[in-house]
């Protein structure tokens, strides 16, 4: 199973998208609300150089977005 995390915010309709789309694939993920935590804010912004949400973490490939085929593939599914 990979490590994933997602970093994301409750009201954010694509970060609820990815983590559907998680779940419909039996995908376990960390579920990081950067709206409460201004640590991992900044740990996000590290690796994306961005504010923007959903951000996917695979195994340390950054995924910015609901962007489907590069999750696929990086999950393998």
């Amino acid at each position: 199973m990979k490590n994933v995390k997602v970093y994301s915010t409750s009201t954010c309709p694509f970060c609820l998208k990815v983590k559907q789309f998680l779940k419909d694939n039996n995908i376990d993920f960390e579920d990081i609300d950067v709206a409460v935590n201004q640590e991992k804010v900044e740990e996000m912004v590290q690796k994306t150089g961005q504010m923007g949400v959903p951000v996917l973490d695979i195994e340390g490939e950054i995924i910015v977005g609901f962007d489907k085929d590069k999750i696929t593939a990086a999950l393998g599914l």
